[in-house]
């Protein structure tokens, strides 16, 4: 089943970024060793459940993380919500890396580290339990946890898809 994606408007939500990482990388030319700055930046709208990732790179760390802004609000997604958690258990998958995400009761708060913990906050979730398997790559962990986030579905969603009323579920 493929999923089509419309493009959302980063200008008409109230967007909040998370630097993730800053990496010092090096390249090196005949002439010495070439210093620049990679960011992983998280931005989302907590009120609206709208959320997204990007990397920058360049000479210096405000330039890479207003690089790694522009990018996360280019591939901006919308995650599906119940009141204050998600709606049911999910594994995401990227590379070597793996994150579940789990449902959890009111008053739990977000239980998760690092990287996936700035995912959460930024799209609103409050209540979570989260649990970082495989590689400690931020990159990856980030990419596994959209990719777990847009696995969600709403009851409405899933009772289409099987043809039948939302009460029958």
């Amino acid at each position: 089943m493929t999923i089509l994606k419309k493009k959302l408007d980063a200008n008409q939500y109230n967007l909040k970024d998370q630097v993730v990482s800053i990496n010092r990388v090096t390249k090196v030319v005949k002439g010495g060793k070439n210093m620049s700055f990679a960011a992983l930046v998280v931005v989302g709208d907590a009120a609206s459940g709208v959320v997204g990732y990007g990397s920058g790179k360049a000479k210096e760390v405000p330039q890479a993380i207003r690089k790694g802004i522009e990018s996360a609000k280019k591939n901006l997604v919308r995650i599906n919500l119940t009141e204050t958690t998600i709606p049911h258990q999910v594994l995401g998958r990227f590379g070597s890396g793996q994150v579940l995400l789990k449902p959890a009761p009111e008053g739990t708060g977000v239980i998760a580290g690092g990287a996936v913990r700035a995912v959460m906050t930024s799209a609103g979730v409050q209540n979570v339990l989260t649990k970082s398997l495989g590689t400690a790559n931020p990159h990856n962990v980030i990419k596994a946890t959209f990719d777990a986030l847009i696995q969600l579905r709403d009851k409405a969603d899933v009772a289409t898809m099987r043809g039948k009323q939302i009460e029958e579920l």
